[in-house]
């Protein structure tokens, strides 16, 4: 029994039957609702051209991110919420403060990029009255102008939040009545998508097809419609589950559930050192930040995700779980060699375990890339050292983009292990990094230059843990 796609769009209820499992959100909206607003540029969550505000329910509220459409597959919006391009407008029918402000400021050129900005302003003015620049500059990484350039639209941002009259029009109310309870299935001769809403839900449906897709926020597996065109027969769904979703702090650690979203878990993380928060702006964009889930990241092996290499030096211990049980592992040993991971057919991955960080640990994360926001890294670099009178009683760094998987410097951690905190010791380990790593030369970086980058952020790591004022005068500024 195959249930219909329900959601709201800008305000209307609609069903959709009889599409691929794999139609995304911009197909749809452009292609069957001649909704033609909400653009497509680069079809994997980059350019921002396609952004929509996507509301949802969570714990009997109902909350408002901004989304890329392009990479969303049409069946995870049941019994949610789209708002696009076409929907805003002020209290009195005319354009909404942020598209007045981008008329009033020259922010369109061509205005092919115009609707993802406005959608993405909107969005953050909806949920935040008075932005400082800070959340407007973050709200817009994700978009990309190549023609009238940002000023204007920065100074378009400024104006609106001006405005009183910022909300978007919603309907939590219906959202509720759309609420289902239970476990979503929608098939088609192209596949089978599940959305199961309890862990034992999740565990029968891949005990049943080991093989399945897993889904998350969909930021990698969106680009293998998109990008790849591949099939995937069987679809499941985590981001239903609201148990996989929850963020615990407690005395011991952080736990987090595998399907929590980067935004969700965002200030927890950060919690842990000011390098840990300019680490996560710098993860992707917000629409990306909205879906994109921190068990994803690290279930997908991706040698050069930036969640797993902070996350191995704390500590970290994750949780996976079967039809037949769970059992539990240091997260470094989940990656077996590139894109290869301990998990058994039938298993996912449930949750996520950050030990509190004791005071005598120093810790930082650094991430090199070509752009500062919204880039893959070339090296992204962790490293916790508990140091007790001057020397260090352990040490734990870890690399991605050295290696292919997310790799701790054994030989380099070996070294440092009871010896003192100081110059000689820091250009002996950096001579030892050769020993632990070979990287490779690709399109992002050259072997050599990842390695000297590694050295020179091992000793800048070193400069900001004893000696913050010569970091200051070697880098120009003490973040």
């Amino acid at each position: 029994m195959t249930d219909k796609i329900t959601f709201l769009l800008n305000g209307e209820r609609v069903t959709v039957e009889g599409l691929p499992p794999t139609t995304t959100l911009l197909q749809y909206l452009r292609e069957r609702k001649r909704m033609t607003g909400t653009k497509e540029g680069c079809a994997e969550g980059d350019c921002g051209a396609c952004t929509v505000a996507v509301g949802s329910l969570h714990g009997g509220k109902t909350g408002y991110k901004s989304l890329n459409a392009c990479i969303a597959l049409l069946p995870t919006l049941d019994g949610r919420e789209v708002i696009t391009v076409e929907h805003l407008k002020s209290k009195t029918g005319a354009p909404n403060a942020v598209q007045k402000a981008m008329v009033d400021c020259h922010a369109s050129q061509c205005g092919f990029c115009t609707p993802g900005f406005v959608m993405s302003l909107s969005t953050l003015l909806h949920n935040k009255k008075q932005p400082d620049g800070e959340d407007v500059q973050d709200a817009i990484a994700g978009n990309l102008c190549r023609c009238t350039g940002y000023r204007p639209i920065l100074d378009a941002a400024h104006q609106a939040a001006q405005s009183e009259d910022n909300a978007m029009a919603v309907s939590p109310d219906v959202l509720k009545e759309l609420a289902r309870g239970k476990m979503f299935r929608y098939e088609t001769p192209e596949g089978k998508f599940f959305a199961p809403v309890t862990v034992e839900e999740l565990a029968g449906v891949l005990a049943e097809y080991p093989d399945a897709t897993m889904l998350a926020g969909g930021t990698d597996v969106g680009l293998w419609v998109t990008k790849f065109h591949m099939d995937l027969p069987v679809i499941v769904y985590t981001a239903n589950i609201s148990a996989l979703r929850e963020i615990k702090k407690t005395d011991a650690g952080l736990e987090i559930g595998a399907a929590a979203s980067y935004a969700d878990a965002f200030a927890a993380l950060a919690d842990y050192d000011a390098s840990m928060e300019t680490l996560l702006r710098r993860f992707a964009s917000v629409q990306i930040r909205n879906a994109g889930t921190v068990g994803g990241n690290i279930a997908n092996g991706s040698p050069i995700g930036d969640g797993p290499p902070p996350l191995i030096v704390l500590g970290a211990r994750i949780t996976l779980r079967s039809k037949s049980g769970a059992r539990e592992l240091p997260l470094e040993d989940f990656f077996l060699e590139y894109k290869k991971q301990d998990r058994q057919p039938g298993e996912f991955l449930e949750k996520i375990f950050v030990p509190e960080k004791p005071q005598t640990v120093l810790f930082k994360t650094y991430k090199l890339s070509k752009r500062f926001d919204q880039d893959i890294s070339a090296v992204c670099a962790a490293y916790a050292l508990d140091v007790q009178g001057g020397k260090i009683v352990a040490a734990r760094i870890a690399h991605g983009g050295m290696a292919g998987t997310p790799q701790r410097a054994s030989e380099t951690e070996a070294f440092l292990q009871g010896r003192d905190w100081n110059e000689e010791t820091v250009r002996g380990a950096q001579a030892l990094l050769e020993k632990d790593y070979r990287p490779m030369t690709d399109m992002r970086a050259s072997a050599q230059y990842r390695m000297d980058a590694a050295k020179g952020l091992l000793y800048r790591f070193f400069l900001e843990t004893t000696a913050p004022e010569a970091q200051t005068q070697v880098y120009g500024y003490g973040g």
